[in-house]
C-alpha cells in the first residue's frame, strides 16, 4: 500500500511572531524527553518545547508555542545536518519542524492522511538517509524529503501488509532494517522503488528487539533483554550488558551513547565502554531519559532535572546546562503576591483522589527568575494542591497539602512549618479515620486575616486558624446530602460569608459571625448541577458560579445578610436572531475577575474566554489552536493587578497574556504608555496604563487632530494605533490627554509611532 502526499493541504507554517509582546512563556525544561546535537548545538527537547544552546558562543534559544513551536506532546527530536532543520515527532503524528532561520512548521500528513486509528501515530524514532528521513511510527515507516519538506510514501511492512509498531531504523549495505516491537527486524532493499510492497520486506531475525544502528560500517542492535549485540554477518554477538533496556540507542559516527532509565554507556569505535554514568553528583533521584556526545562532551538529559553535561576526560564535574523555569510543566495552582507569582504541582482527579501521591518541591518567580524549594525541604508534604498568602505580610506563605496538612513557609529564613492533626488541637486538622491522610485545600483569607480551609473527607470539614493561632471546626455536614465531603472551591466574602464549592450538593453559603447562619443553593435554586466547581466575587458583590454543567449568577452576596434563601439566574445573550445561554452545559473549571471587572473563565478541554463585566460580550476566546496556549486544559488562572498580566497554568505548561487586566489606581501620578516608541515590527495594541477608573483619556496627533476618545474601565486602555477605527495612523508624536471623571485631575502624555 502506498500513499502520495499533497504538501500544499497539509503543510502549516506557524504565524506567531518572534516578536511577540502580547503573549509570554512560563516553561519548564526539567523534564527531558529527548537530547539531539548539530551545528556546534545541542538540542533538548520537553514534551511541549525544545531549547538549544550554542556550544562556541553559549547563546540560547528556546522553541515554544508563543514564538511558534506548537507541539501535542513531543516523543524524540533529530537535527539534520544536510538540511540544517530540526525534526520534533509528537504523539499523535504531528511533526515540528525548525530551519536555520528559526521559522517554525507544523507537518499534519501523518495526522489528517495516514489510514489508521489516531492512537497508533506516535512517532518513535527518526533516520536520514540520503536525503530521507525515515519516520518509525506505532503503524510502520513513512519517508519524507528534509529539503523540500514534502513527504514521499508510507510502507506498511508486516507480513500481510499490517501496521507494526516501528521502533527504529537504519540502513546497512543498501538494506533497510526495521526494529518492530514484536515481530523481530524486518529488512528489504533500500534501493528499491516498491518498498511500499510488504512482499519486498523479509525478516531478518525474530527475536525481541527494542533498537538498532549502523556505526563504523557494523549493525548492532538492542535486544529486550537488555544486552546490546553487533552482527557479525552471520550471528549476532553480545557486546555489552546495559542492565536494563534502552530508553534511546544512538551515535554520533564516532560513538555509541546508549541511554537506560539508570545508566548511561559511551561506545568507543573499537565498542569499548569509555564512559559509564549511574548518577549525577549532587542531583536526587536522576532518572535518564537521552544522551549523546559531542566534541567529547557528553550531555545527559534527565526525567526531572533537566540537561547536564560532563567531559569524557573527566566525568566527576558535571554541569548543569537546563534554562530556568518552574520544576514542571504540568502546574496545578498558582498565586500572586505582591512580588511573587508562586506555583504548586500536586493534583488530585475530578473525584479528589491523590493518589498515587504526589512528592514535588514549590516554586515561586520574580524578576530574578525561578526559584524553587524542592521536595526534601518540605518536611514531607506531599501532592500540595493550593496556595495563599499573608495579606497583610506577603513573606508568609501556606500551602495545602492534598495528604499531610497545612505548610507555612517564613520566606525571609525559608523555614517551613507543618501543620497536622499533631499540632493544632483538638478542633484542628483531621486524618481521614485513623489515615495519617488529611486534605487540605481551598485557602482564603478574610478581611480580620483568619485563614480559612476545607479539610476533606470528615464530617467538620470547615477550619478556620484565627490571628492568635487558634483553630476552629464547623460541622456542615447535616446539610450535605451525603457524606462526599469534597470541595472544589471557597471563597470569604466582604460581610465575612464563607461560599463554598461543593462536588456533589452545590455551593454553601455560612456565616460564623452572624448566629452561624447557613443558606444552600442547588437544582431547586436554579443550579445546572450540584457540582460546582469555581466561584468569584466581582467588583459589584455579584457572585460567578461555575458548575460542572454550566455557569449562574447570584445577584449580589449581599442578599445573604437579609434574605433565608437565595436561587441563581443564567446569563442570556444574543447570537445573531438566536438568544442562548452563556456557557450553556460547558465545564467550568475557573473563574477570575480582572481589575475592569471582566471575567476570565477557563472551560474543560475548551480554552478560556474573557467576557465583559455583565457576560454579554466575548472579548477574546483563547485556546490551542488560535494563541500559543499550549492546552485546553487550564487549571488556574491568575491575574497581576498592577501589570494586567493574565497567567494560565496548564496541564502543559504556563504562559500569559499581557492584557489590560489593572486594577484602577486612586490618582493620576503613575501614568504610562507603552510600549513607547511603537516600532513597526510591533503588531498589537498601545497601552496607557495607571488610570483611575472611568478616566476620559483622548489622543490627538501633534496638530490637535483627535484619533482616539475612551473612557476607561479599570487601570488600564488599548487603542489599536488607528483613527477610531478606520485606518492606521501615521509615523509621529501622539499626545495623550487624560482626566478624571470629575476632571480634578489631569495629566498628558507622549507616545512616539514609527510605521
Amino acid at each position: 500500500m502506498k500513499f502520495k502526499y499533497f504538501v500544499f493541504l497539509l503543510f502549516v507554517t506557524i504565524g506567531f511572531s518572534q516578536n511577540n509582546q502580547v503573549w509570554k512563556d512560563y516553561f519548564s525544561y526539567y523534564e527531558i524527553v529527548d537530547v539531539a546535537h548539530g551545528d556546534n548545538k545541542i538540542f533538548a527537547a520537553t514534551e511541549n518545547s525544545v531549547f538549544s544552546k550554542d556550544l562556541l558562543t553559549g547563546n540560547i534559544d528556546r522553541f515554544t508555542s508563543v514564538n511558534g513551536f506548537k507541539p501535542e506532546t513531543v516523543t524524540c527530536i533529530y537535527y539534520s545536518q544536510t538540511s540544517r532543520k530540526l525534526f520534533a515527532g509528537n504523539s499523535n503524528g504531528l511533526i515540528n519542524i525548525v530551519d536555520e532561520n528559526l521559522n517554525m512548521y507544523r507537518k499534519v500528513d501523518i495526522i489528517e492522511e495516514v489510514p489508521v486509528a489516531p492512537n497508533k501515530k506516535r512517532i518513535n524514532h527518526f533516520y536520514e538517509y540520503e536525503g530521507k528521513l525515515y519516520i518509525a511510527t506505532d503503524y510502520g515507516i513513512s519517508v519524507f524529503d528534509t529539503n523540500t519538506l514534502e513527504f514521499i510514501e508510507t510502507y506498511f511492512i508486516g507480513t500481510s501488509g499490517e501496521e507494526l509498531k516501528i521502533l527504529q531504523t537504519t540502513v546497512f549495505n543498501n538494506e533497510i532494517y526495521a526494529v518492530t516491537q514484536y515481530n523481530g527486524i524486518r529488512k528489504a532493499d533500500i534501493t528499491s522503488n516498491f518498498l511500499y510492497d510488504f512482499a519486498q520486506w523479509q525478516t531478518f531475525d525474530s527475536g525481541s528487539w527494542t533498537g538498532i544502528l549502523t556505526f563504523q560500517n557494523q549493525l548492532l542492535a538492542q535486544n529486550s533483554n537488555s544486552r546490546t549485540y553487533r552482527h557479525n554477518g552471520t550471528a549476532f554477538q553480545e557486546i555489552l550488558n546495559t542492565q536494563q533496556n534502552a530508553s534511546f540507542f544512538k551515535t554520533n559516527d564516532t560513538e555509541v551513547i546508549i541511554s537506560t532509565p539508570n545508566h548511561i554507556f559511551v561506545l568507543n569505535q573499537a565498542l569499548n565502554t569509555i564512559a559509564h554514568v549511574t548518577d549525577i553528583p549532587d542531583v536526587d533521584n536522576e532518572i535518564f531519559s537521552s544522551a549523546t556526545v559531542v566534541n567529547n562532551h557528553l550531555y545527559v538529559g534527565t526525567q526531572k532535572n533537566g540537561l547536564y553535561s560532563v567531559s569524557l576526560d573527566n566525568m566527576s564535574s558535571f554541569e548543569d546546562m537546563t534554562p530556568n523555569g518552574p520544576l514542571r510543566n504540568y502546574i496545578f495552582k498558582i498565586k500572586q503576591s505582591p512580588n511573587r507569582l508562586w506555583a504548586v504541582y500536586g493534583d488530585y482527579t475530578a473525584q479528589f483522589n491523590p493518589y498515587p501521591l504526589d512528592e514535588y518541591g514549590i516554586s515561586y518567580y520574580n524578576n530574578q527568575g525561578w526559584t524553587s524549594f524542592p521536595y526534601e525541604n518540605l518536611l514531607n508534604a506531599k501532592s500540595i494542591v493550593s496556595i495563599n498568602f499573608n495579606p497583610r505580610n506577603q513573606n508568609q506563605v501556606y500551602f495545602g497539602s492534598f495528604y499531610s496538612g497545612l505548610l507555612e513557609l517564613q520566606f525571609a529564613d525559608e523555614n517551613f512549618t507543618l501543620y497536622d492533626q499533631t499540632n493544632t488541637g483538638n478542633n484542628g486538622l483531621e486524618t481521614i479515620n485513623s489515615n495519617s491522610d488529611i486534605r487540605v485545600d481551598n485557602l482564603t483569607f478574610d478581611k480580620d486575616n483568619n485563614l480559612w480551609l476545607t479539610n476533606g473527607l470528615i464530617t467538620k470539614f470547615l477550619k478556620v486558624m484565627r490571628t492568635s493561632g487558634q483553630w476552629q471546626s464547623y460541622d456542615l455536614s447535616s446539610y450535605l446530602a451525603t457524606a462526599n465531603y469534597r470541595f472544589g472551591d471557597l471563597k470569604v466574602d466582604k460581610n465575612l460569608t464563607k461560599w463554598i464549592a461543593t462536588s456533589n450538593d452545590g455551593l454553601l453559603a455560612f456565616n460564623d459571625s452572624m448566629n452561624n447562619k447557613f443558606i444552600k443553593i442547588s437544582s431547586d435554586q436554579g443550579l445546572p448541577s450540584t457540582r460546582v466547581n469555581a466561584v468569584a466575587i466581582d467588583n459589584r458583590n455579584q457572585m460567578w458560579i461555575g458548575t460542572s454543567s454550566g455557569l449562574r449568577i447570584l445577584s449580589s452576596v449581599d442578599r445573604f445578610v437579609q434574605d433565608t434563601e437565595l436561587s441563581v439566574t443564567n446569563i442570556v445573550i444574543q447570537e445573531g436572531d438566536l438568544a442562548q445561554e452563556l456557557f450553556y452545559e460547558q465545564s467550568i473549571l475557573d473563574i477570575e475577575v480582572d481589575g475592569s471587572n471582566r471575567k476570565w473563565v477557563s472551560i474543560s478541554g475548551g480554552g478560556v474566554f474573557l467576557v465583559s463585566p455583565n457576560g454579554q460580550e466575548t472579548i477574546y476566546k483563547f485556546d490551542k489552536e488560535n494563541s500559543p496556549l499550549p492546552s485546553n486544559f487550564i487549571n488556574d488562572i491568575e491575574i497581576n493587578g498592577d501589570t494586567g498580566e493574565v497567567f494560565f497554568a496548564t496541564d502543559k505548561g504556563m504562559v500569559s497574556f499581557l492584557g489590560t487586566s489593572t486594577a484602577p489606581k486612586e490618582d493620576l501620578s503613575q501614568v504610562y504608555v507603552y510600549p513607547n516608541p511603537v516600532r513597526p515590527n510591533y503588531s498589537g495594541t498601545i497601552k496607557v496604563a495607571g488610570l483611575t477608573d472611568k478616566c476620559i483619556v483622548k489622543i490627538t496627533d501633534i496638530e490637535g487632530n483627535l484619533v482616539h476618545e475612551v473612557t476607561s474601565a479599570g487601570g488600564t486602555i488599548e487603542w489599536d494605533g488607528t483613527a477610531f477605527g478606520k485606518y492606521k495612523v501615521a509615523s509621529g508624536v501622539y499626545m495623550v490627554f487624560i482626566s478624571t471623571k470629575d476632571g480634578m485631575d489631569t495629566t498628558v502624555k507622549k507616545v512616539m509611532i514609527i510605521r
